[in-house]
């Protein structure tokens, strides 16, 4: 008896997802397409939370995004969301990720073959000014706000739970470890971790 139930819920999972997966590609579609996202072939788990404003959002061939408890069961699960406030953000090709959050307001580029574990993010912004009477203005100042370009190279390996912060760089066919804080240049062919993340040795 347990086995038929293990079956039954087994079978009911496949044939949800068998049913989902064209929808959720069809309402993503009609998401990229409503916010002037370039984009080529994707698969996707889910529906992300898109908004641009006054920047550009371009997408490479075969990305690949998981956004929901069904796609990528690791805990700390959410849509990935892609918020661009005059910036560009420019993806790869080739490129997975899972229940990622990328806010970008000058410019982050991703590289190819990248894959960007869960519940990773990672921003170009400070989001408030660091002085606090602009903090605590109503309403809040943001004129000095701090930004900075994030780059990410090809190859990259970014485990779950990272922060990336704004002016980072990460060279081609680096590791960060998962639950890192990058906030600085991480040359190629190396592995770092920790928070704040520091250099274990290289590749």
């Amino acid at each position: 008896m347990p086995n038929i139930v293990l079956f039954m819920i087994l079978g009911y999972r496949k044939l949800k997802l068998l049913i989902c997966k064209p929808i959720w590609k069809w309402k993503t579609k009609i998401i990229f397409k409503g916010f002037g996202v370039k984009f080529s072939k994707y698969i996707t788990l889910g529906v992300p939370y898109v908004y641009v404003k006054n920047g550009i959002f371009r997408l490479g061939k075969d990305f690949r995004m998981n956004n929901n408890y069904a796609a990528n069961i690791i805990g700390r699960q959410q849509k990935c969301i892609f918020m661009l406030n005059g910036g560009n953000l420019v993806i790869g090709d080739n490129v997975g990720i899972s229940s990622t959050a990328i806010v970008c307001h000058d410019s982050i580029i991703i590289g190819n073959n990248v894959r960007i574990g869960g519940n990773t993010v990672i921003y170009d912004t400070d989001f408030h000014s660091l002085d606090y009477r602009e903090r605590i203005a109503f309403p809040e100042q943001k004129i000095k706000v701090k930004t900075k370009a994030v780059r990410i190279g090809n190859n990259v390996f970014i485990g779950g739970h990272t922060t990336i912060l704004k002016g980072s760089a990460i060279g081609d066919n680096s590791i960060i470890g998962a639950g890192s804080v990058v906030s600085g240049t991480i040359a190629a062919n190396e592995i770092w971790g920790g928070n704040p993340a520091r250099y274990i040795k290289s590749l």
